[in-house]
């Protein structure tokens, strides 16, 4: 004897709504997470876009306040004194160019002179040196070429016109007789003392 049987879901109503529950809820969480995603980078942008737009007004503030302080420092020639200009002239007539000054000093320098150390104060180089002494030279030949160098030096002479032998002494020196000197390059007279520039 046949028999058929037949099964009913009863649940199938009930699964088909709790699917669509199911799809409701995940489209709500999405976009429930969209925009709170979106909300939090607005607030990011909008956040240093204003950290941006105050930085950018302080900027523009302190330039005017700079543009401000500039025009209020500049000065035209009707408020210079005369004190005034005659520093001006002073920086431009008294000065002294020492890099070539030393160059040509070098160049004067022969291999039978040395120069030890020299100093500038009161538009007076005083240059120190020593030379070995040689029977076969005369030392204050030596050092009067020396100074007749100097005085042919366009660069040294320029500035200096009055060049003159000071002193000089005997010594020894790791057991080398030798004869130290001073000479002296004079300044133009100005009446003022020179600056060291």
């Amino acid at each position: 004897m046949n028999q058929f049987y037949f099964k009913i879901n009863l649940n199938k109503f009930g699964e088909q709504r709790q699917k669509i529950e199911n799809e409701n809820r995940t489209f709500r969480n999405t976009v429930i997470t969209f925009i709170i995603f979106y909300l939090a980078v607005a607030g990011t942008f909008y956040y240093f876009y204003g950290q941006m737009q105050e930085k950018v007004e302080n900027r523009a503030k302190y330039l005017k306040d700079t543009k401000r302080k500039i025009e209020s420092m500049q000065t035209t020639d009707e408020f210079l004194s005369k004190k005034d200009l005659e520093r001006i002239t002073s920086l431009t007539t008294d000065r002294v160019f020492w890099a070539k000054k030393l160059v040509a000093l070098a160049d004067k320098t022969t291999d039978d002179i040395a120069i030890t150390h020299f100093s500038f104060k009161d538009g007076s180089l005083k240059l120190f040196g020593i030379t070995k002494v040689d029977k076969k030279k005369k030392e204050f030949d030596l050092i009067d070429s020396f100074i007749s160098s100097l005085k042919n030096d366009e660069q040294i002479s320029t500035d200096f016109p009055n060049i003159v032998f000071v002193k000089s002494s005997r010594d020894e020196e790791k057991d080398v007789d030798i004869l130290r000197f001073q000479v002296n390059c004079e300044a133009k007279s100005t009446g003022k003392k020179k600056r060291k520039r």
